[in-house]
C-alpha cells in the first residue's frame, strides 16, 4: 500500500524541497525522483542504502549519481504520510548539524500545526 508524500511547506505555500529538487540537473533530479517513488511504494520497509535512520525519528533519503550525493530529510507522521523536510548536496561524511536542526524545526511546526 502507498503512503502519501508531502512536502513541508512555509507559511507563503512555498516549498523548499520542491524547489530544490526542480533546481538539480535532470540525472540527479531523476534519481531523487525515483527514490522519492520508492519511499511511497515501499515505506517503512524502504531501507539502506536508500534510507538512514538519523535521530529524533529523521529518516535520510539517500541519493547518488555521477557528480553528486543528495540528501532528502524526512519522517513519518499520521495516516500514512511521510513530509520531506529538507533537501541539500551532502559534502561530508557525516549529516550535517544544521540540516538536521533544519529538518527538526520543520518536523515540530508540522506537528504544532496539525495536530
Amino acid at each position: 500500500m502507498n503512503w502519501n508524500v508531502n512536502f513541508y511547506k512555509t507559511q507563503n505555500n512555498s516549498s523548499p524541497v520542491e524547489d530544490w529538487i526542480l533546481n538539480l540537473e535532470n540525472e540527479a533530479k531523476a534519481k531523487v525522483l525515483r527514490n522519492i517513488q520508492l519511499l511511497k511504494e515501499l515505506n517503512i520497509n524502504l531501507k539502506a542504502p536508500f534510507v538512514k535512520p538519523l535521530k529524533n525519528k529523521l529518516y535520510e533519503l539517500r541519493t547518488k549519481d555521477s557528480k553528486g550525493i543528495y540528501r532528502i530529510i524526512y519522517f513519518a507522521y499520521k495516516n500514512q504520510t511521510f513530509y520531506l523536510l529538507n533537501g541539500f548536496v551532502k559534502k561530508d561524511q557525516k549529516t550535517p548539524n544544521k540540516e538536521i536542526e533544519l529538518a527538526r524545526l520543520r518536523m515540530k511546526e508540522i506537528i504544532n500545526k496539525n495536530g
